[in-house]
């Protein structure tokens, strides 16, 4: 099978998901074009250069609406010979556009690929185009939904974290992305947003709290109890399908959850072929991908055996590999997959996550993967693992190597 290979990623800074954010004049489709236009330029793409441009993006309705991958090529300075095919597997939509690039440049159906994903959450509010498992009483019933906040809740619950854990864990990912940002080592991929008049609006993430401490953090209400104990009562709903628990302890709050964003994030993936007559280094390959489906009501689980999944399908242990990026939806997801492997969190979200940056939900995972591959090269390792949680219960892994 032909092997495929990241030749290069950028992402935007993220700035806060709301009216006042810096990034709330520019729409997806602009901020989408901006990162195609960088990987254009800087590997000096002419023509039908890729296959495809596959985007990722949660929201699909309105200005993120239709083909948004479509209308993003034609927006860039790319040729407009070259299609776009937007997807949406919820948070890891950015992740699974990477995924399905580099299998179909595995597959020979095309020599390069675009692949990544954006949301702009401040323009188009999260949940805004409806989702049968939460309104429809049919489903909803069937699979005890709750909303994610209850099922990170329930994580927590069951598999033991406290708050003060989790706090813990926020802090040091606020203590990481500042350091990270103060040494520069976003620096190769960070890909500063213009406006129309190409003045630059943003070029730093904008949501990072690096002052944060645990003191700070313990003044904060939990954000998801009040809907859990009251009407509709979600925790009831919970705990009909786990009998064993005695109550759902509420530990999470927004210091301790994912940060609302804008983003996008893209990255090229090519053959060999495509390296040589582009005159192209290649920086990574992309050694295996997986994803599979999880309980839904606790929902946020998937990060544990998708990994499972990932190491089984391609012969490797946790031993083969150097770090690993785990989206930090919320802080108990983190703490789930430390616990699950015994893993040391100093490999961990090396430069701190979206508890800190944010989660722009359909740019996050390919985001993570550029963050991850810069740190294999800062730090001289080998071997890397990106995953996420999914809601409705499903989990996306990607394993990259350097060259």
């Amino acid at each position: 099978m032909t092997e495929a290979f990241i030749y290069d990623a950028v992402r935007s800074p993220r700035g806060k998901g709301r009216p006042d954010g810096a990034l709330h004049e520019v729409t997806a489709v602009s901020l989408s074009a901006q990162m195609l236009n960088a990987l254009q330029q800087r590997n000096h793409l002419q023509g039908h250069a890729v296959e495809d441009v596959i985007w990722g993006n949660v929201t699909q309705i309105g200005e993120q609406g239709g083909c948004l991958a479509r209308s993003a090529v034609l927006a860039s300075d790319l040729d407009q010979s070259i299609p776009g095919l937007s997807i949406n597997r919820f948070c890891a939509s950015g992740m699974e556009a990477v995924n399905l690039a580099a299998n179909q440049v595995r597959a020979g159906a095309g020599a390069a690929y675009i692949a990544g994903g954006v949301e702009m959450m401040s323009r188009v509010p999260m949940g805004s185009d409806g989702a049968a498992i939460a309104v429809d009483p049919s489903l909803a019933m069937k699979t005890y939904f709750v909303p994610q906040g209850i099922s990170a809740d329930i994580i927590a619950t069951e598999y033991g974290f406290t708050r003060d854990m989790a706090d813990a864990l926020a802090v040091e990912s606020q203590r990481r992305a500042a350091a990270a940002w103060a040494e520069g080592r976003f620096a190769r991929s960070i890909v500063p947003v213009r406006d129309r008049n190409g003045l630059t609006i943003l070029d730093r993430d904008e949501y990072m709290r690096p002052g944060t401490d645990l003191a700070a953090l313990a003044s904060l209400k939990p954000a998801f109890k009040e809907m859990g104990e009251t009407m509709p009562g979600f925790d009831k709903v919970a705990l009909m399908k786990y009998p064993h628990l005695e109550r759902i302890e509420h530990i999470h709050h927004a210091g301790n959850s994912s940060g609302i964003v804008d983003g996008a994030a893209a990255l090229l993936i090519g053959n060999a072929d495509f390296g040589r007559a582009h005159g192209l280094t290649p920086r990574a390959r992309i050694r295996a991908t997986a994803k599979i489906g999880t309980d839904p009501t606790i929902m946020l689980t998937g990060p544990v055996p998708v990994t499972q999944k990932i190491l089984q399908d391609s012969g490797m242990s946790l031993s083969d590999i150097d770090l690993f990026e785990v989206n930090e939806a919320f802080a108990s997801v983190v703490l789930r997959f430390q616990q699950a492997f015994d893993i040391d969190p100093a490999r961990v979200n090396v430069n701190g996550g979206s508890i800190a940056m944010g989660h722009p939900l359909g740019a996050t995972g390919a985001i993570i993967i550029g963050t991850l591959l810069d740190e294999l090269e800062r730090s001289g390792k080998t071997t890397g693992l990106a995953t996420l949680c999914i809601a409705s219960g499903m989990g996306v892994a990607t394993i990259i190597e350097r060259v």
